[in-house]
């Protein structure tokens, strides 16, 4: 039999649960579920990831000469029998925790390839190294930060064929919003603009072909037996400007034929390499598909372009192999939206380019890629995809094969070390039998909470053990 106190002390606690919010409902719920602090775990083993995907299945790893079970996992004792695993989104916009992760990644591949490290011999610091940055032609005159300058002086104070000045006597702030807008956008050239990003990928292969054949015309060698003397390595990232167009920030390293380890001849000298990238930035080029709406596009790269030595110590002149790495990283995490140049995700039709929050000069962009895109002679270069990137399709990052590690070798070496792995993923003494299905994605709204929260704590102790190194004298490494 209830008591009178018993019962108004429910109504009294439902009274309380009707208040609160559905989060604070489901945090409730979550904290009550006995297997609470196995999934506490597990997100905190993710980092928080924002978006985590759920797999359910199995593992089991036997002795290949006796058939013993050496270790097994199943998920079927986890919560909600499913384990959770990262989204891997490069992008800080999508997921914070991962694109820290695979900024991390991407310094400690982009500097094995320059101090060695990661199977890479640590010789490779005295070869020739460049860091190379390669930019887009002018498409028309934009509004540009200059410390403490006009932005584009004019003294005649002419104007253009649509009657807009074609100078400008502003001193713009680094944070203006109007930089990178065009003076006029009925002179700027938005298909030269669109039609230069569909083509910049093939752009930087006929760059890196034409530095190889400087190379071997330099050498006295035929093209065809360059890799008998030495291997052109390199890796790049590509970056949004502030008027939308894409530039490369690239490392450019000459090895011996044989590894990385292997140094180059004495005649592959620094100078020659930057005499290479030079000729063959300033002639690479892409002729774009014919077609009656704008004639004809020669691609080419802009005549602004910088070559600069690394150093593998902090003397002297150029940027430092951690410095590059750090550089490279820092841009592998930001996606078009953050940089103000695009979307990171896809549009469907017109009405989603028009509904987009982004500028005027972003929005023709997009919206030149998607007229250029339903022309028959375009179809191959595939612009309506990616029209929310302004038609740029590449990586974001790429590199050659020996350059250095992977991004797959990386996270392999993670788990194993996570795990407690002693014996090598790929050792023939064990075979390893795997069963694993997609499950789902995402979080309830309580749990999204604590996520985020966990998320935060570990940006905070991250910032604090910065911090520490910094004030003992060390690198960025964290």
């Amino acid at each position: 039999m209830t008591t009178p106190h018993i019962r108004s002390a429910e109504l009294e606690r439902e009274k309380h649960l009707r208040l609160l919010s559905d989060t604070d409902r489901d945090i409730i719920r979550l904290v009550h579920d006995p297997l609470f602090p196995r999934w506490l775990e597990q997100v905190k083993a993710i980092g928080g990831c924002a978006h985590p995907v759920y797999l359910s299945g199995s593992t089991v790893t036997r002795d290949a000469l006796t058939g013993e079970v050496t270790s097994s996992y199943s998920t079927a004792g986890e919560p909600g029998e499913r384990l959770a695993v990262r989204c891997r989104n490069r992008r800080a916009s999508v997921c914070e925790p991962c694109a820290y992760l695979h900024a991390g990644d991407t310094f400690q591949l982009i500097r094995a390839g320059l101090s060695g490290g990661k199977k890479v011999p640590a010789t490779v610091r005295g070869h020739p190294r460049l860091f190379v940055t390669l930019t887009a032609p002018s498409f028309g005159p934009v509004h540009r930060f200059r410390d403490g300058e006009w932005c584009r002086p004019r003294r005649d104070g002419g104007v253009c064929e649509h009657g807009r000045p074609v100078g400008c006597g502003l001193v713009h702030t680094e944070d203006d919003p109007s930089l990178g807008r065009p003076l006029c956008p009925d002179c700027y050239d938005y298909v030269a603009h669109v039609l230069w990003h569909a083509h910049a990928g093939r752009l930087w292969d006929r760059f890196t072909t034409a530095v190889r054949r400087h190379l071997a015309s330099a050498g006295g060698i035929r093209r065809s037996k360059l890799g008998d003397h030495l291997v052109v390595s390199f890796a790049k990232v590509a970056e949004y400007q502030k008027r939308a167009a894409i530039h490369f920030h690239g490392v450019v390293r000459l090895d011996g034929p044989a590894s990385p380890g292997d140094p180059s001849p004495d005649w592959a000298t620094a100078e020659l390499l930057a005499d290479a990238v030079k000729t063959a930035a300033a002639s690479a080029n892409v002729r774009a598909p014919e077609s009656d709406a704008y004639g004809t596009e020669l691609i080419v790269f802009g005549r602004q372009f910088a070559v600069k030595p690394i150093r593998a110590f902090a003397d002297g002149e150029g940027p430092t192999d951690d410095a590059v790495a750090a550089y490279v990283a820092k841009y592998v995490s930001k996606g078009t939206a953050e940089t103000g140049a695009g979307l990171d995700y896809r549009v469907t039709s017109l009405d989603d380019i028009h509904a987009a929050v982004v500028t005027p000069h972003v929005r023709a962009l997009m919206a030149t890629c998607w007229r250029l895109g339903s022309l028959p002679e375009l179809e191959h270069l595939r612009l309506l995809t990616w029209a929310h990137s302004l038609g740029y399709r590449g990586h974001i990052l790429t590199k050659s094969r020996r350059y250095s590690t992977t991004y797959t070798a990386l996270r392999e070496e993670r788990s194993a070390y996570r795990r407690g792995d002693t014996v090598p993923i790929d050792n023939p003494a064990v075979i390893t039998a795997s069963s694993w299905r997609y499950v789902g994605s995402g979080y309830t709204p309580g749990e999204a909470g604590i996520a985020a929260g966990i998320a935060e704590d570990l940006v905070i102790s991250r910032q604090l053990a910065r911090e520490v190194m910094e004030d003992e004298g060390r690198g960025w490494e964290l």
